[in-house]
């Protein structure tokens, strides 16, 4: 939380390591949407596992951030750098309306949306 005369500062608990301030509550935001977006990349690039994201009130039992403002800031995949590759995939015409939906209202595109996913499946389902 902000003092009186100092900045936002934002700490990510899914993302140990993660920091990022503004002056104000939006640039905060903002400034950890960036944030976490540079941390996941560089922890793709050196082959290190992404956690799933934890749900708020999961976090919120930890005393370390009682003090906190929550949000989440949306992060799309699909816009990190490194060499994108073109795929094609066959999905019913239904399952792919409502993927759509879902990315569009998550601010999302398609690729960010299930490379997203992807990554938070691998996550969860890859030996530690």
């Amino acid at each position: 939380m902000g003092e009186k005369g100092s900045d936002y500062g934002v700490s990510v608990p899914d993302l140990p390591g993660c920091f990022s301030a503004g002056r104000t509550m939006q640039e905060a935001l903002e400034s950890a949407r960036e944030a976490v977006a540079t941390h996941i990349e560089g922890m793709l690039l050196d082959g290190d596992r992404v956690p799933p994201p934890t749900s708020i009130d999961a976090h919120q039992g930890n005393r370390n951030y009682s003090e906190g403002v929550w949000a989440l800031v949306p992060v799309d995949f699909g816009k990190l750098s490194g060499r994108a590759k073109r795929i094609n995939i066959t999905l019913p015409e239904r399952a792919l309306a409502e993927l759509d939906r879902c990315a569009k209202s998550l601010g999302e595109t398609r690729s960010g949306f299930l490379l997203r996913a992807a990554m938070e499946f691998l996550a969860r389902h890859r030996a530690a």
